[in-house]
C-alpha cells in the first residue's frame, strides 16, 4: 500500500530532477519546505546517484537543496508570522492546540529556539513543517533563516553522500528509503497518540 503512493512520486522526483539538474533539486526542497510532505529522503539521495554519474556537483547538489529549504521556509514562516497566532488561539482548540501550548512554545523558544530550528532542520518529517510554528512564535528572521541554512545543509550533504555511495544501486536506496518511511509513519501515530492524551486537559480549560 505504502509502496504504490510512494513509487510514483519517487519516480516524479526524480524525473524533475534529472531534467531539471539543481534547479529542480531546489525546487523540489522548496516544495518540502512549504509544508508539503515531500520526502528529502528521495530527492537528495538521487542528487547523490547524478553526481555519482558526473551529472552533478556534490557540492552544487547540496547547496541547491539547502538553498531551496529557505526559498520554501519563506511563505510559510511569513503565514504564520502574520496570521497564524491569530488563527490558533481562535481555532487552535479544534486541531488540539491550546493557548497554554502557545505561551510554553513561546518560553521554549526563547530559552531554546535558535539551536532547535536549526537541529530541526536535520530530523525527517519534523523538517517540513518547522517554518510555520517558527513564524507563530515569532523566531527572530535572521537567526532562523540562519539555522534553516545551516541546518539544511548538513541534511543535504548527508544524504546527497548516501547517493553517491550507493552509487548505481538505486533500486536498493529505494528499498532501504521505503523502510525508513514505514518507521517515519509508525513513529508519527505513537506520537499522535500521546500528543491528544497529553492536550486533552488543556483543551477542556480553555
Amino acid at each position: 500500500m505504502l509502496d504504490n503512493i510512494l513509487l510514483p512520486l519517487i519516480n516524479w522526483i526524480e524525473s524533475v530532477v534529472t531534467a531539471m539538474g539543481p534547479a529542480g533539486v531546489a525546487l523540489l526542497m522548496a516544495i518540502e519546505s512549504c509544508n508539503v510532505p515531500l520526502p528529502s529522503e528521495a530527492i537528495l539521495p538521487f542528487a547523490g546517484y547524478l553526481v555519482s554519474k558526473g551529472e552533478m556537483g556534490f557540492h552544487t547538489a547540496s547547496f541547491a537543496g539547502a538553498i531551496g529549504c529557505v526559498l520554501g521556509s519563506l511563505p510559510s514562516y511569513y503565514i504564520g508570522y502574520f496570521g497564524g497566532r491569530a488563527f490558533v488561539e481562535k481555532y487552535g482548540k479544534y486541531f488540539l492546540v491550546s493557548k497554554k501550548d502557545l505561551e510554553d512554545a513561546d518560553k521554549w523558544v526563547d530559552k531554546y529556539g535558535d539551536w532547535a530550528f536549526f537541529i530541526c532542520r536535520m530530523l525527517p518529517v519534523v523538517r517540513t513543517f518547522i517554518s510555520l510554528p517558527a513564524g507563530i512564535l515569532k523566531a527572530r528572521k535572521r537567526t532562523f533563516f540562519t539555522f534553516t541554512f545551516l541546518g539544511s545543509l548538513i541534511w543535504s550533504y548527508l544524504l546527497v553522500y548516501v547517493g553517491v555511495k550507493l552509487g548505481q544501486n538505486l533500486d536498493k536506496m529505494k528499498d532501504i528509503w521505503h523502510k525508513f518511511d514505514v518507521v517515519i509513519v509508525l513513529a508519527c501515530v505513537i506520537l499522535f497518540g500521546w500528543y491528544i492524551w497529553k492536550h486533552f486537559k488543556h483543551l477542556k480549560e480553555d
